[in-house]
């Protein structure tokens, strides 16, 4: 149970004075949560810069284009003519040295009045710019009294925000949260306070909030790294908790003899390559240990690393045990069950896939042979974590792109055998501090070789100003009987983001090339996903445009040509993960990046790079350089996925720390028990590491 100790930071932020419904849903936005947010989701929302608001000039001497707080008199109003809503609200005021206009547009009758009283003084925060050779300040950012001053702090913590959620809000609910921060108990080593120069956590939070100086908010300040470490050592504590149970004793182990595996390879229509062969032999070794295997498994897109789990469950079969093999969306569970039926089939091996899909009686016979030990190799999403799923024996658990799952549900799943192996299986290859930080100390296999065949893919940056030529030519690919995608970003138009929308480009592209075009996103039902894809496979239809529910678990070998639109708004993982879907046959394929100009400096760079290689390991790594972990494991944020303070770029000391201080205190206090072990278990249920405590007491 969570200490009580930390109920005030988990009520929701509705609790706080100024919070209504039409708030909450904004906060849920902002903060990325499906339910009401909490006050600590609030206290890890971290500025992204700040202003410097110390700057009281009089209005002669305020420079156009700076931030100031000016002292003013209110002299008049020009409110707009009647009829002329889209005129501003002009207020005049002065001090003894000039005069300065503040603008606002589309205010609301009577509020520039009562916030600017005529003959009042008041001071006023913005920027100051000059237009028609006289002073102004468009919108303030502050508007106060005496009275109001004296709590303006010199330095505003800027946000990232939501459309619709103003920045005084934001700050009023995080201040309101500061003060409901209970006295915690310090759980990191007094040794490493002093050796970092890390503050109270207290004192961390409200100087990253309220910053007495401008480097109060730098991820690499002393603040900001001290909640770094905190989560980083929460995040290595809970994985060193579930490494200590998953390397314990695991009774009598045997891999097999090897005659499933070697039918499955006799079956291949080509040759293991060298990495594969090397890896499968690494996890033979490890299910004959006397301990359970946890090996990551990492290769390039297209790499096998699908046959090699087959391989896997080949050995556990042969031993007369089941393997479960989870992936994070349906398509790529499909996409696994199309890969492994045929070889297993000419196996001897019995194989099913159980999603949300399968429901009632065919439910209930997969799930009832699966209990009588009918099933040696069960494919699934996370419906193979649900209660009514049991296994005879299970033995080893495949997880597939792991990163998408939390602790809680690798749990769930090894819980439901004894003494269960675990093979992790990624997609994206990741950096090695990226393994520490996100797998903690595994094992890995890394599948280097690319299968025999395999053509080059030509990769070409185009700008969108030549979308026509584009058009023309995936035009003749498309008469030529060719395969092509087009991705866009975005599923259907948006207001809020100038990105090209795949409703509307298929709109566009079936006006020109007919029937031949086909539409597949990840609002469609799964049966609709799958019959369109079944009939680009098939090529009833030429050309798919797609969003990127097509990144992971696609395979159509006949697919050469390829057309992202956007390219520049994509990470380099992602691009990768795309481009993958082509060059998969035994012809070249092209993949054409359309960029919208001007192009930053960081999207030139990502181009530059997915131009100049389809190494995946190198491309892991350039992205590690130019972003952080974030963009390397397919999430959105710059940063340590699952991490929403540690930056990998600014505290990648600090993760190895973590992990050596989580070692060290599992060696020292391995139930985290006395003072010190119940302020660590403060620490796992503040930063939701807290899945891993149960195991403290299992056996």
């Amino acid at each position: 149970m969570r200490p009580a100790l930390l109920n005030p930071l988990f009520v929701p932020v509705t609790s706080l004075s100024g919070v209504g419904p039409k708030q909450d849903k904004l906060f849920r936005h902002l903060l990325a949560r499906d339910e009401t947010p909490r006050l600590v989701d609030l206290l890890f929302h971290l500025p992204a810069s700040v202003v410097d608001r110390r700057a009281r000039p009089k209005i002669r001497d305020a420079v156009p284009g700076t931030i100031v707080t000016l002292e003013v008199s209110v002299d008049r109003h020009r409110p707009p003519p009647p009829g002329r809503s889209r005129a501003p609200h002009l207020v005049h005021a002065s001090d003894e040295t000039g005069d300065v206009v503040l603008t606002y547009f589309r205010a609301q009758p009577g509020y520039v009045e009562k916030l600017l009283p005529a003959g009042s003084k008041r001071y006023v925060s913005g920027t100051v710019q000059m237009f028609d050779g006289t002073l102004q300040i468009v919108h303030p950012d502050r508007v106060v009294d005496e009275a109001g001053l004296a709590e303006l702090s010199g330095i505003d913590p800027v946000y990232p925000l939501t459309q619709g959620l103003a920045p005084g809000a934001l700050r009023r609910a995080i201040a309101q949260a500061l003060q409901n921060l209970p006295v915690l108990p310090e759980w990191t080593d007094p040794k490493i306070l002093r050796r970092c120069g890390f503050p109270p956590l207290a004192q961390a939070l409200r100087r990253v909030h309220a910053p007495l100086e401008l480097t109060d908010t730098l991820p690499e300040g002393p603040f900001w790294s001290r909640l770094a470490f905190d989560e980083l050592l929460a995040g290595q504590l809970a994985l060193a908790l579930v490494r200590a149970q998953l390397r314990r004793p695991a009774g009598n182990r045997h891999a097999g003899d090897g005659h499933l595996r070697n039918r499955i390879i006799d079956a291949l229509p080509y040759a293991l390559t060298a990495s594969q062969r090397q890896a499968v032999a690494a996890i033979i070794d490890d299910l004959r240990q006397s301990v359970r295997m946890l090996r990551l498994l990492q290769g390039d897109v297209g790499s096998g690393k699908t046959v090699v789990a087959l391989l896997a469950a080949c050995a556990v079969a042969e031993s007369g045990k089941q393997t479960a093999l989870m992936a994070p969306t349906e398509v790529l569970a499909r996409q696994h069950i199309k890969t492994i039926a045929p070889l297993a089939e000419r196996a001897g091996l019995r194989v099913a896939i159980l999603t949300g899909r399968e429901k009632g009686r065919e439910r209930r016979e997969i799930t009832a042979r699966l209990a009588e030990g009918d099933i040696d190799l069960l494919v699934g999403t996370h419906a193979l974590i649900q209660d009514e799923v049991t296994f005879k024996s299970l033995a080893l658990a495949v997880v597939d792109e792991q990163h998408r799952f939390g602790v809680r549900e690798r749990l769930a799943l090894t819980a439901k055998g004894e003494a269960v192996d675990v093979l992790v299986l990624s997609a994206t290859p990741i950096p090695r501090t990226l393994v520490l930080t996100y797998f903690g100390d595994m094992d890995v296999s890394e599948l280097r070789d690319k299968p025999a065949g395999r053509q080059p893919i030509d990769t070409r940056a185009v700008s969108d100003a030549r979308l026509n030529e584009v058009i023309d030519a995936v035009g003749r690919a498309v008469k030529a009987g060719k395969l092509a995608y087009w991705i866009c970003p975005l599923v259907e138009e948006s207001d809020a983001v100038d990105l090209s929308d795949a409703e509307q480009r298929y709109q566009s592209l079936k006006a020109r090339f007919g029937d031949r075009v086909g539409l597949v996103h990840g609002k469609m039902r799964g049966p609709e996903k799958d019959r369109v894809m079944a009939q680009f496979a098939a090529g009833e239809i030429n050309l798919l445009v797609a969003t990127t529910v097509v990144e992971v678990g696609v395979d159509v070998p006949k697919a050469t040509v390829m057309v992202i639109e956007n390219a520049e708004r994509f990470g380099l993982a992602q691009l990768h993960q795309l481009r993958g879907r082509i060059g998969r046959g035994s012809e070249p394929s092209t993949c054409l990046l359309l960029y919208r100009e001007p192009l930053g400096a960081m999207s030139a760079a990502r181009l530059r790079v997915i131009r100049e290689t389809t190494d995946g390991f190198r491309i892991a790594e350039e992205d590690l350089r130019l972003r952080g972990e974030g963009d390397v494991l397919g999430t959105r944020q710059s940063g340590l996925p699952g991490y929403r303070i540690a930056r990998s770029n600014v505290h990648a000391q600090l993760i190895t720390l973590a992990r050596d201080e989580a070692l060290r205190i599992l060696k020292q206090n391995p139930n985290l028990t006395g003072s010190h072990g119940e302020a660590l278990r403060c620490l796992l249920y503040l930063f939701e590491r807290d899945e891993a405590l149960p195991l403290l007491g299992a056996g």
